[in-house]
Formats: C-alpha cells, sequence, structure tokens
C-alpha cells in the first residue's frame, strides 16, 4: 500500500515513540518524510531503522518550544523536501506530580513544548501547505484532555488546547483545503510514558512516592491486551493525512484500546 507515494511530510518527535513510528510508517507507504526532533541521537536512531526507505528520509534537529529553531526546522524541511503535504505535531512531554507542588516554571515548559510548539510549527507551515497536494495536519491530542488523568494537569491542559486549536484551525482553513484533526492517545507505551503502576503498566515519569494508585483503576484497556505500542498511533495518523482520511477534518481519533468508553 502506498498511499504516500508522492507526498512529502514533516514528522515532530520523529526521534522517538510515536513521532518515529509514524516517520517509519510513512516511508514504509512510500512518502518522503523530514524527521523533526530536539534530540540528534534519537533521529540517527530513527534512520538507523529506516531500512530501504532511508533514501526518502531527512533528519532535521528543531526544538519546537524556540520560535527561530522553528522557523529554520520548517525552512530545512521544505527545501529537502521540495514543499510539503503533511505536517504530523507529535513532540511533546509529559511531567507527573502533584499538582499543588507544581512550580509555575514546570508548568509552562509542559505548556510552552505541547502547545506553543504546535502553534508554532502550524503557523510556519500553513503557507507551504496552502501550496501542498491535499494539504493536512494531525496534531496529538490526549485522552488526558477529556477524562481524569490524575497528576497531570498540566499535560492535560496542554492537550485540551491542542484539541480546540485543531477545531478551530479545521474552521480557518477547511475553504483553503488544508484538512486539520487530532488523535488521542492512550494506554500506548512509548518513550513519554516510561514509568510503572501497581499492576506494571506504563502510567509516565515523574509520579509523586505517595501515588494513589487506585486513581488509575479506570485507566486499564478493555480489550485487555495491555498497553499497544506507538505503531498503533502511527496507523492511524497515516490514515487521517492520506487520501483515505480525504473526508475527515475537525475531528479527533481517541486510540485507547477502549480504556475510555
Amino acid at each position: 500500500m502506498n498511499r504516500y507515494e508522492g507526498r512529502r511530510a514533516l514528522v515532530t518527535g520523529g526521534g522517538s515513540g510515536i513521532g518515529q513510528a509514524t516517520v517509519l510508517r510513512i516511508l514504509a507507504e512510500g512518502g518522503q518524510v523530514v524527521a523533526a526532533d530536539v534530540s540528534e541521537a534519537g533521529l540517527t536512531d530513527t534512520v538507523a531503522k529506516a531500512g530501504a526507505g532511508a533514501g526518502r528520509l531527512t533528519t532535521v534537529v528543531v526544538n519546537i518550544a524556540d520560535e527561530v529553531s522553528v522557523r529554520d526546522g520548517i525552512a530545512q524541511a521544505v527545501g529537502a523536501l521540495g514543499g510539503l503535504d503533511v505536517l504530523v505535531n507529535a513532540a511533546g512531554i509529559l511531567r507527573s506530580g502533584h499538582t499543588h507542588e507544581t512550580t509555575l516554571a514546570d508548568f509552562n515548559t509542559v505548556i510552552a513544548v505541547n502547545l506553543t510548539g504546535t502553534f508554532l510549527m502550524i503557523r510556519e507551515a500553513i503557507p507551504h501547505l496552502l501550496d501542498g497536494q491535499s494539504p493536512a495536519v494531525v496534531n496529538f491530542s490526549s485522552t488526558s484532555a477529556m477524562f481524569a488523568h490524575p497528576y497531570m494537569a498540566a499535560y492535560a491542559a496542554s492537550k485540551g488546547g491542542i484539541q480546540s486549536m485543531t477545531h478551530a484551525l479545521a474552521s480557518e482553513y477547511g475553504k483553503q483545503g488544508i484538512r486539520f484533526t487530532a488523535v488521542q492517545p492512550g494506554s500506548i507505551s512509548s518513550g513519554m510514558t516510561d514509568g510503572s503502576g501497581a499492576s506494571g503498566q506504563s502510567v509516565g515519569p515523574g509520579l509523586p512516592e505517595d501515588t494513589d494508585w487506585s486513581l488509575f483503576a479506570k485507566l486499564s484497556p478493555a480489550l485487555g491486551q495491555g498497553f499497544a505500542g506507538p505503531e498503533t498511533v502511527a496507523g492511524v495518523v497515516a490514515m487521517l493525512a492520506s487520501e483515505d482520511g480525504r473526508f475527515i477534518t475537525g475531528t479527533e481519533v481517541r486510540i485507547d484500546g477502549g480504556t475510555h468508553f
């Protein structure tokens, strides 16, 4: 299946986790991809995993929370691709802890990377997407944007903002042909979720030592298969930004194995 043959995609967070899985999926479907990440080592790992698709992969080091870095990164990506058809905003960070112990600096850091970073990438990409072929943007919200995830107030706020922004952008640019969608991953194993709970499931880093694990009782996949791998989300992202998703915009898709009915 070569849904991405002739299509040009930029994926942030492309050095690990779901972002990396998305890069590899789009390459596997014939696309040209620029993987952007703050970690040069992560990008090197992505290239090593790209296999036969490495010839269609370019990497760019970008700090999405920095306006200048984003502007330069977009310019490099568009230059390498010769244009832009797809933007996937997978980059993000998770910080957990008691809200009353969260510093303003920590809260602002999460917002700066997750929400402001997504905005900066979109703002700089839009002029190029307007000249693209069937342009599409896939943003990363989270199940935490709509359902209670304890100790993650800053993260939830950032993801709720991304979800609302996705709807606004879909309305603003729909007549100009750009589709905006969001995915809501939940119960997904990735580099972001490297802490473990009482059941051994991954629930995210930085949880307090006195964590009340009973608060996570509702955060188990109903399918009974445990946490899914990042490739599970990558497949949905690939669909949304492809021709198969041509009639989908201004909405989000929850990918959580039925954790939240």
